[in-house]
This record gives structure tokens, sequence and C-alpha cells, in this order.
């Protein structure tokens, strides 16, 4: 099926873009979309394996609906992996150093194929001992982190990932009260097993706005939200150029998004040591099934999310939504196809055919 043009209304209904469009968008089959996104990273030398794993891995992000970790993400990855920032022969592994602690390296590859085995590794782990706790260097961006709680949580476990360090290549944020960038984003991430419809996930940046979403209002030549960003005089704006002029963007929560992001920078910087390509992560993974059997738990978990899910919404709500809900149901209701921006999509298209990739 060819690509369509959205309109309007089509555009109200992606409940999770945090972007005012200038333009309109395309609807995208997302076997298309995977296919070629695939392509390009092969040919940019990426292995067959590795290519696979990351076009799936941002086509099912598009598809739950969080574009800023989506398909638009293949244009950064690229332009990484063409300056050398990036290394695709960077191969992802596992290992217990000297200190006997677990530890998966990146390579300085792509963090998606890292993050997705230190979770495995983490879960094999807990599942032997109760509990692991490990740590990911020298990789790139890791890509959407819920995606890997919910494949943790469906089997049992509670994770909590912290990422942080690198802030003098990554300086994005500024601290509460304060009107420079300073800190990275600095995620969390935690997910366990829920009720009837699925695990419980929160990930979040500790910024009022994760530093994808910009570059993706910069690929679709959008406006971000208000009271996100700053210019680089302290003063609020919406244009996603201003941030990349020396701009930053705020804390989520003022100061307790700020003391997240710093509790993170020093479990990245100061625990794990140096960073080197992003920032590093601490994994910690508790089989939540040796504390209570899982039915009983499920049942217990449903009884206080439907009681949740039953509060009458406030003013200019539809619902109260559960963390997590949001992006199966968005999958849910795709229909297999993504809208994309226009312009990212010709952006990519365009990377693509001078790969030979098209």
């Amino acid at each position: 099926m060819p690509n369509t043009l959205l309109g309007a209304h089509a555009l109200m209904q992606s409940p999770v873009s945090k972007l005012t469009l200038r333009g309109s968008r395309t609807s995208v089959e997302a076997a298309e979309a995977e296919g070629l996104i695939r392509k390009i990273f092969t040919s940019l030398g990426y292995s067959v394996d590795v290519s696979a794993q990351v076009a799936h891995h941002l086509t099912d992000t598009s598809l739950c609906g969080v574009e800023s970790h989506g398909v638009m993400r293949v244009l950064e990855y690229a332009n990484q992996s063409r300056s050398g920032y990036l290394d695709p022969k960077g191969t992802a592994r596992a290992f217990r150093d000297s200190r006997g602690v677990m530890r998966v390296e990146g390579g300085g590859g792509i963090g998606i194929p890292a993050m997705q085995l230190a979770y495995e590794t983490g879960i094999a782990e807990a599942r032997e001992r109760g509990i692991s706790a490990l740590s990911i260097r020298h990789a790139g961006h890791t890509g959407r982190h819920g995606a890997f709680a919910d494949m943790a949580a469906e089997q049992g476990f509670l994770t909590i990932c912290i990422g942080g360090g690198n802030r003098q290549t990554w300086r994005q944020v500024a601290p509460h009260g304060g009107a420079q960038a300073k800190l990275p984003t600095n995620p969390w991430c935690a997910g366990i097993p829920g009720g009837a419809q699925g695990p419980v996930v929160l990930d979040f940046a500790t910024s009022k706005i994760a530093g994808g979403w910009i570059y993706a209002a910069k690929s679709a030549g959008a406006l971000l939200p208000e009271g996100c960003v700053i210019d680089r005089n302290g003063n609020p704006t919406r244009d996603p150029e201003d941030y990349f002029a020396g701009g930053a963007i705020l804390p989520a929560g003022a100061q307790k998004g700020y003391a997240l992001a710093l509790v993170a920078e020093l479990i990245g910087e100061a625990m794990l040591g140096p960073s080197t390509t992003e920032c590093n992560w601490l994994l910690i993974t508790l089989e939540a099934t040796r504390f209570r059997d899982a039915p009983a738990m499920q049942a217990a978990a449903e009884d206080v999310l439907a009681d949740l899910r039953s509060c009458p919404p406030a003013p200019g709500f539809e619902q109260v939504e559960i963390p997590g809900e949001r992006e199966r149901n968005h999958r849910a209701a795709s229909e297999g196809r993504i809208a994309v921006p226009l312009e990212t999509w010709r952006q990519i298209q365009e990377l693509a055919e001078s790969l030979g990739a098209a």
C-alpha cells in the first residue's frame, strides 16, 4: 500500500507526540520503514543482525507512538556513524570483571544491542540469584528503555535502569535555578509486573522533555511544547534551533528532576567510571516472584490499577492512565502503520538514496 498523507483529524490522533508540526504527516507501513532502515544500517557497515535489531526497535517504538525514539533516530545514528562517533563494527559483550562485577561493554556501537544484552544478562542472573546489578558502558544511544523493561516485567522481573555521565559532551539540561546547560537528560526507567493489562513501566528523562524530541522537532520543522526549553539568554522558547544555538532544556519537576539527574550523574560518572560515547548505565534486576507468587501479585496489582482507572478524570483529561499502557494501546491501534512527519520521512528516503539503500 502506498504512503498516504494524513489530514488534520488524523494528526490530532497521534496521542504521544509532543510536536506542533508546521507541515503534515505521512502514513507509512511499518514493514516498509523497517526494511528501509535495515538497509541503511547495513550500508553504513553494521552487521545484518545488528541492522535488523536496531531497525525493528526503532520501528516498534514509532508504532508505540514514541516519536522521539522512533524511526527519526536513524538520521542521528547515521550522522554519528559517518562521523566516527559510533563504530559500526563495535560488538556488545557481557563479562565479569576482576572485582566480580558483571559488565556489558557496547564496543562503541549503537547502544540498543548492548541494552538488550544487559537486560537478558540481568534476567539470567536474577533468575539464578534473585537479584542482579550490572553496568553498561561504551555504547551509543540505547533506544527506548521501556521496551526492555516491559519485556523483563512480562517475565516476572522488576528492573530499575539509571543513566548518567559524560556531561562534558552532552550538556543539555540546566540545573534548577540555572540558565545554562550543565547535565545530560539522565533517564530513569523502571518496570514491574502489573495486572491484567500488562506491566507498569516508567521511562522518563529527568528533563522536561527528552533530547530526542528536540531532534525530532528540528527534523520535522516543528515547534516544541511551551515551558520546556530556554535560549542561550535564559528566555523561554519553542524553537528547537534556539536549543542548538546554546540553549538548554529545563529539569522536570524543578528541583525534583534536577536532584534525580544529579544522582544519576554521580552513579554514571563517579561510581561507574569515566563514560565514553554516551553515558554509563546501572541496571538492577530483581525476580519479583521470589517475594510473592505471580497470580497473587497480579491480582493485587490489578486491584490497585483498576482503582486508579476508576478515578473520575480532571477537567481537560479523558481518563486516568497507567504508565506503559498508552504505548501498548497505541501499538495495538496502529494497524501496522506509523504516522511520520513528512519532512522526516523525506530525509530518511534521501539518506537511503545517498547510501544506495533505497
